[in-house]
């Protein structure tokens, strides 16, 4: 008879259920249902029973192995309820000579298999083989722990050489993830091979039979006779511990040197999650008890592992809600939650099991490890978007998607986005870099196997390059519970950006509005300070003074208003109510004006100290204009105490300048100060036009009232420059001056000409000045730190690498623009005045 040849090929449609024989490790009886008569029997039966060959079938199983043992038999078989789990005879004694045997026993589609294994000496209970170790796989820490103490525990009770645990991938392919081996051994771990090795029809034989042993792969097999029974149908030996071993596979093991080979189904969840395969290099069968005891610690193993697993579950979930969390708090205090994602991005990885993230959110890429290149973000993006799916959208293969993904497949081959709004546009990705870019094969590089009649394709490494070609350009699939946890993102995250979205709506509006009224207040500042300047200008010189006193005491004035202005935009970080008024009244403060201050130390906070801001400056300018600080005599005074609730009481009185009379139009300055107070502070405003001078009270709350801290600034008031200055004379110095304003620029020329400059070269650009530096070295430079569209700080940079001194001329709002490097660059402040910049260039110049 000529014998069968196999292919790769057959592997699928091998009926390995139904070999037709077993292994010649003990021999098989097939009875009738009622274990009374023999049906069928393998071929060495006969010789092993001491009968005649072809006395077997349809002889009675009494009359075979005699009353006594054949109703122990059917005791076992009447325990049996499920042919996965044999009744059981260890160490049985048949009588007659024949010797002892272990017995396995199973009914299956009509048919009662009894399995003969002649007992080997030195038995133990299986209970005792497993207790010791079940208690050792207790204290695993983790599944990875729980996979390398399994490893050895199964090679000291079974005496395997090597002991390995793959884990089945959701593609079937499977993976070494723990090996113990006797050390000449190469080694395993990490080996991959693909789905095809083992075939599907193998992996459900595997979930009915939880243990598997194979003693010798180059044994002969046992016919079963005969092999049809009356109705042509082979025996089915699903459930037989004797059923013999497809060739195909017995080919892989000779390939790899092994002999023998023992294997333990690891099921999670009712699912064939991996198997622990044990290879040996000479043939051998553990005994049944061992068997049964290695079976038993296996299904501990599967649930111990089930809950290390579900354990891992709640821990990765507890980990994103804890990320989600982190999140939503910062998105309640946030302006921009799209900016809280950007900045927070490495930390969203732990949400799924990824090697790359990234947002798109409103046209802006962010990305944080392995991630496609930037040029490609946008393509993806719409091909998620058309896909129509308003859900999470994920592949472990985006180049079957998007061919042109192929060129960077080894970055991100899988892809998991989570939509950002109702209308996908925006999206958080995360990525999976390709499979085998994360993969090396682990064994001995010049280890070399045999190879049989199919070639060596039946080998670890042509097993790990067929796995190789099967994931490439692929990753690792995104999970159910990966996909679960995006889509409980998505709901948190599209929540969250839209409440946030109506937030800086609401926030744009009122910003709006701000503006607008800030528009109004600027322009109404502006005509104030205008008409305040005009009025200073066109005040008479006073009989016996000199024009050039007018001059030094209008030029005091004017810094004077200036360095006011500059604390209400300041005053936002708050200030003591002395220095607001001090601030406000200093340019008003003349010998023939009378203005007094009194109170104590009190400190508003930010919105009171910019309310009282206006309230003040309205006060005073409309007091300067049409009130007591608009005539010579003229009387203020200011006096403020707290409450003993804590709040603060104001009064403004003014007496000794025109008649008083009570405006007949309101405009936008009585608006402010009798609303401004009550409205934004929750205090009290009250103006009262009387005959003799205006009289005003104001309260401040406790709760704008706060401790004096050494934290507050308070910018000193300039004094009013004399009115007979001493002379300063800059000689010949040559000076380079920065100045955008052409006006300003001509006025700070004439001052310097005055002081006696031989030389004045100007600039009113970055580009312009450091022209100049090429073709005129300066003794010393005045630059205007803020040239409108531009600093001049590369200027700056410039003097300091020449060793040129310089100052820098500014408002005092913009000296917070001035770099670390250079805050220790004196400062002249704008308005200038001849005296104060002359003296500031001959003291940097005799540095």
């Amino acid at each position: 008879m000529q014998q069968r040849q196999y292919s790769l090929t057959d592997c699928d449609r091998e009926p390995i259920h139904l070999p037709g024989s077993i292994q010649p490790f003990g021999f098989l009886l097939a009875c009738n249902v009622s274990a009374s008569v023999i049906l069928r029997h393998s071929e060495n039966a006969a010789e092993m029973l001491g009968r005649s060959p072809g006395s077997l079938v349809q002889a009675t199983l009494e009359s075979v192995l005699g009353r006594d043992a054949v109703h122990d038999i059917r005791n076992a078989l009447a325990t049996t309820v499920d042919p996965a789990r044999a009744g059981l005879l260890i160490d049985f004694d048949l009588g007659e000579g024949r010797g002892r045997f272990d017995i396995a026993v199973h009914t299956h589609k009509g048919c009662a298999i009894l399995e003969f294994e002649r007992s080997q000496p030195g038995h133990v209970a299986p209970l005792e083989l497993v207790r010791s170790r079940v208690t050792r796989l207790k204290q695993a820490s983790g599944v990875a722990d729980l996979m390398r103490r399994t490893s050895r525990l199964v090679q000291a009770m079974l005496g395997y050489d090597r002991v390995m645990i793959y884990r089945f991938a959701a593609d079937g392919s499977g993976e070494v993830i723990a090996e113990t081996k006797r050390d000449h051994l190469e080694s395993f771990m990490g080996q991959h091979f693909p789905a095809s090795d083992i075939p599907q029809q193998a992996r459900v034989l595997y979930l009915r039979n939880i243990i598997r042993a194979v003693g010798d792969s180059s044994g002969r097999a046992i016919p079963i006779v005969p092999v049809l029974d009356a109705s042509g149908e082979p025996l089915d030996l699903s459930f037989a511990q004797l059923r013999s071993v497809s060739p195909i596979h017995c080919e892989y093991m000779r390939n790899m040197g092994v002999a023998a080979s023992l294997s333990i189904s690891i099921i999670v969840g009712g699912q064939l999650w991996g198997l622990i395969a044990c290879h040996h290099y000479e043939p051998t069968r553990p005994a049944m008890s061992q068997r049964i005891a290695a079976e038993m610690f296996g299904e501990f193993f599967s649930l111990h592992l089930e809950a290390l697993l579900r354990q891992e579950s709640l821990d990765t979930a507890g980990t994103a809600r804890r990320t989600l969390d982190a999140l939503l708090r910062d998105a309640t205090i946030a302006p921009d939650f799209s900016q809280v994602l950007r900045e927070r991005l490495a930390s969203l990885e732990t949400l799924v099991d990824c090697d790359g993230v990234g947002i798109w959110l409103n046209g802006m890429w962010t990305a944080h490890g392995s991630t496609p290149p930037p040029s490609a973000i946008l393509g993806l993006a719409r091909f998620v978007a058309a896909s129509g799916n308003t859900g999470v959208w994920a592949t472990h293969a985006l180049s079957h998607q998007i061919p042109s993904a192929e060129s960077y497949a080894a970055e991100a081959s899988g892809v998991l986005a989570i939509p950002l709004s109702q209308r996908p546009r925006d999206y958080l990705f995360f990525f999976r870099r390709e499979v085998v870019q994360t993969i090396e094969w682990a064994g001995d590089p010049n280890k070399t196997y045999a190879s049989g009649p199919l070639g060596d394709r039946l080998s670890p490494r042509q097993s790990f390059a067929a796995w190789k070609e099967t994931v490439e350009r692929q990753a690792v699939p995104w999970t159910k519970a990966e996909r679960e946890t995006a889509e409980t993102a998505r709901s948190v995250l599209v929540e969250v950006i839209a409440q946030n979205i109506e937030t800086l709506q609401d926030e744009r509006a009122r910003a709006d509005v701000r503006q607008r009224m800030l528009n109004e207040e600027l322009n109404h500042r502006v005509k104030n300070i205008l008409a305040i300047i005009k009025s200073l200008v066109s005040h008479p010189v006073e009989s016996g003074k000199a024009l050039e006193d007018f001059v030094a005491s209008l030029q005091g004035r004017i810094q004077a208003l200036a360095f006011a202005h500059d604390q209400i935009v300041r005053g936002a970080g708050g200030g003591t109510l002395r220095t607001l008024l001090d601030a406000e009244l200093s340019p008003y403060r003349t010998p023939d004006k009378s203005i007094s201050l009194d109170g104590p130390a009190v400190s508003l906070d930010a919105r009171a100290y910019s309310v009282m801001a206006l309230v003040l400056h309205e006060l005073a300018t409309n007091g300067a204009k049409y009130g007591a600080l608009s005539v010579r005599g003229g009387k203020l005074q200011v006096t403020w105490s707290q409450s003993e609730e804590g709040g603060c009481d104001i009064h403004w009185t003014e007496s000794g300048g025109p008649p008083v009379m009570a405006p007949t139009r309101v405009g936008f300055g009585s608006v402010l100060v009798d609303r401004a107070i009550p409205h934004d502070l929750g205090g009290e405003s009250r103006i009262d036009f009387l005959p003799g001078g205006v009289v005003a009270h104001f309260f401040v709350p406790a709760r704008h009232i706060g401790a004096l801290s050494a934290d507050v600034e308070a910018l000193p008031v300039p004094a009013t420059p004399a009115s007979a200055a001493e002379d300063i004379e800059l000689g010949a110095l040559r000076i380079l001056l920065v100045e955008d304003q052409l006006l300003v620029a001509m006025n700070v020329e004439s001052m310097l000409a005055d002081h006696g400059a031989a030389q004045v070269e100007t600039a009113s650009s970055v580009d312009g000045a450091l022209r100049k530096l090429q073709h005129f070295t300066p003794d010393v430079a005045i630059l205007d730190l803020n040239l409108g569209t531009e600093l001049s700080v590369p200027v700056a940079h410039e003097l300091v690498a020449r060793a040129i001194p310089f100052v820098f001329a500014t408002g005092y709002g913009e000296a917070n623009m001035i770099p670390a490097a250079l805050r220790h660059v004196p400062i002249v402040r704008k308005p200038y005045a001849g005296e104060t910049i002359a003296a500031a260039l001959m003291q940097i110049q005799r540095r």
